[in-house]
């Protein structure tokens, strides 16, 4: 963590001119596998980072909740209680303004409190800063309130709590996220991934604790928002796709249907490269789970190399910076695999290699990006992380 807990406490009681009663955390994440499968109710396979947003918080006085953030100084923003909760400025903020609508709609009684956030989670990088910034937001409402009044305390299970963060971003930040992000931020644990079927919300943990893996998340430091268009549309043309096949979710079709509607022209262009990436990333899904429970990495490698190369030609979210990352990677000595994570149009690549070469390896890639671009890309290692918690 960039800003330790104790920085975090003094910046809160500097600002907020009283001690922290509290402080909570939420991580962010990478997906292992399984990209632009979620809103077409498919698996994936993510896991928590040591990289996380954390909350320190206190008991205001008065019906308003005031939001800040060591990221945004300056930025301030504040949720009147006596009033509808609706979205304003400043934006970073609106992510907590939908976690506060989410919790009182579900019979939470909020109560005024001051939160102040810092994070470590590069922002626009796939990462899902957006995510760990509303389950740590929840986190510090819950315990406010439960502190105020104990017997209000409200019964929330990861589920619903993981509905409430996803819908705070659908409505108050205008992403159509799925549901993966936060209900990694909530259950992820260490040395595991998480296996998530996205329509029924159940979850397996899968092993990836390895001592002698590590997985190397690799910034091309180019910027996305899947508020801007690229996102939606392609959820459009899955839904499309899935109408086409007169199928609830494209989860619900396979390979051979697939080739099928394009043989009868039934399924063409956009809609058919989207449809087919899905399927076969769905099904990779199943692949992967079974590679890592067997402590297959090289097989789990193949099947990254597999999703990049579906995500860059049939999915086409891929950008030059994600594909070079992938490129010099996969001759490089201690590698198994690597793929472009996240919604896409820039953010991470990931690439899981070796314990031992680890570093030497990630001084490549930087190198071998830097002499193409310019600019050497920011590169960190991460092991499965534990999912949100109370600091203290």
């Amino acid at each position: 963590m960039n800003t330790s807990i104790d920085q975090l406490k003094s910046a809160f009681e500097a600002s907020f001119g009283r001690k922290a009663a509290g402080v909570v955390r939420a991580p962010g994440r990478v997906n292992l596998i399984g990209e632009h499968t979620d809103y077409n109710d498919g698996f994936v396979l993510p896991i928590a980072i040591e990289r996380q947003t954390v909350a320190a918080w206190s008991v205001g006085e008065g019906e308003a909740i005031r939001f800040r953030s060591a990221q945004a100084p300056g930025e301030d923003a504040e949720v009147d209680l006596s009033a509808d909760i609706q979205p304003g400025g400043p934006k970073w903020a609106n992510y907590c303004r939908g976690v506060a609508a989410g919790l009182r709609a579900h019979g939470l009684v909020l109560t005024g409190c001051d939160v102040m956030f810092a994070s470590d989670v590069p922002i626009g990088g796939g990462l899902s800063s957006s995510a760990s910034l509303e389950v740590a937001t929840a986190m510090a409402l819950i315990a406010a309130a439960a502190a105020t009044a104990p017997e209000s305390r409200s019964k929330i299970t990861p589920r619903e709590l993981a509905l409430i963060c996803q819908k705070a971003e659908h409505d108050f930040a205008g992403a159509p996220c799925g549901i993966m992000d936060q209900s990694i931020a909530i259950l992820g644990q260490p040395g595991r991934a998480l296996l998530l079927d996205c329509r029924s919300g159940e979850t397996r943990q899968i092993p990836f604790g390895d001592p002698n893996l590590v997985l190397l998340v690799a910034d091309t430091e180019v910027k996305h928002a899947i508020s801007d268009g690229g996102y939606a549309a392609r959820r459009d043309q899955c839904y499309g796709a899935a109408a086409r096949l007169a199928v609830p979710a494209l989860r619900d079709a396979d390979g051979p249907r697939i080739e099928q509607a394009a043989a009868a022209g039934l399924l063409a262009g956009k809609e058919l490269m989207r449809a087919r990436h899905v399927v076969g990333e769905i099904e990779r899904v199943g692949q992967a789970v079974e590679a890592l429970s067997a402590g297959d990495y090289p097989a789990f490698g193949r099947l990254m190399y597999g999703s990049h190369e579906s995500l860059r030609d049939d999915y086409e979210v891929s950008c030059d910076e994600l594909d070079a990352i992938v490129e010099l990677a996969r001759p490089t000595g201690g590698v198994y695999g690597a793929r472009m994570t996240g919604g896409g149009f820039g953010g991470c690549a990931i690439v899981l290699v070796q314990a031992d070469p680890a570093a030497a390896i990630a001084e490549t890639i930087a190198a071998g990006f830097a002499s193409r671009f310019g600019r050497r890309c920011p590169i960190f290692a991460t092991r499965a992380a534990q999912g949100a918690s109370v600091v203290e």
